[in-house]
């Protein structure tokens, strides 16, 4: 899923392309994509553009008229330039928006179509969408303690909630949380005030070099290959592979579609955490520090 520099770098792309310019035409393709029926689409048409924003891991472009068109790319969600007025054909293509110098193709590369459009009028309308997490570049340490610790819930899961912290999702914080040398277990209320510092800075640093590095890249080409997993990366999708930090391999927890990637040694003092369908294959024997992991793959 397209996350906060990855929306940065998008909105800094289409900043220079279409901010000022006259939206002509939305072509939809598909009939999923649309979710609000009131204003109607014809509305927006004819509309110059006059602001574009993040509101969480959402690109909303504002329009004349107090209109707005919000983007949500979910998890296969990306979007294209393309010369203007380009065929809407192929089970991916989504939607066009096309202006007089170029369209933005939505396209969406999954089987279960996710990727959301509203049209929402006024302040108020966005505000009703907005999951309200804390931004974390509008904080200082105390607002970002009080934000993240108002329930006990663990460091992986409060930094991927939107209504808690905002445009962070599962790659970015699997970085963040190897760059404050905690574990993604550990539960909030349990941090202590030199962890959440660590936690805070790392928050902000972590965010500031993928959101420079991705908007320097983005003001001269259309960032086309966006991807959770980036080279340069600490852990994020580099199990097995050695922690930048240490040396020792990076490890995983698996659930569901997604996974945790972390290093024992630079985070949970060299505890293996338990994968959930594998501790429960393993029982007793799940190994519970490297030097076991190490010995069970040696068997």
């Amino acid at each position: 899923m397209p996350e906060l520099p990855d929306i940065c770098a998008y909105l800094t792309a289409l900043e220079a392309r279409i901010r000022g310019q006259r939206l002509e035409r939305v072509r939809i393709a598909s009939p999923f994509l649309l979710r609000t029926a009131d204003p109607p689409m014809a509305d927006v048409e004819g509309n110059n553009v006059k602001e574009l924003r993040r509101i969480g891991k959402r690109i909303a472009l504002g329009l004349q008229n107090d209109l707005w068109l919000v983007i949500h790319l979910m998890i296969a969600g990306r979007l294209h330039w393309r010369p203007r007025g380009g065929k809407l054909s192929g089970r991916v293509n989504l939607a066009a928006f096309d202006f007089p110098n170029g369209s933005l193709l939505l396209t969406e590369a999954a089987s279960k179509k996710r990727t959301s459009l509203h049209v929402i009028r006024g302040e108020e309308g966005l505000r009703a969408i907005d999951p309200g997490g804390l931004e974390v570049f509008e904080s200082d340490l105390d607002s970002f303690r009080a934000a993240l610790s108002a329930e006990n819930r663990t460091l992986k899961r409060v930094l991927t909630d939107p209504r808690m912290i905002s445009g962070i999702g599962n790659a970015y914080s699997d970085e963040i949380l190897h760059a404050a040398q905690l574990s993604p277990i550990t539960h909030t209320q349990k941090l202590t005030a030199d962890e959440w510092a660590r936690l805070y800075h790392a928050t902000r640093d972590v965010l500031t070099l993928w959101v420079d590095r991705f908007q320097a890249g983005a003001k001269d080409k259309f960032p086309e290959k966006v991807t959770a997993f980036r080279e340069g990366m600490a852990v994020h999708g580099r199990y097995g592979q050695p922690c930048p930090r240490c040396g020792e391999k990076v490890l995983r927890i698996r659930y569901a579609d997604n996974e945790t990637n972390y290093c024992a040694t630079c985070q949970t003092g060299g505890k293996v955490l338990a994968d959930r369908a594998l501790s429960r294959l393993l029982g007793p024997d799940w190994p519970r520090t490297l030097e076991e992991l190490e010995a069970l793959k040696r068997r």
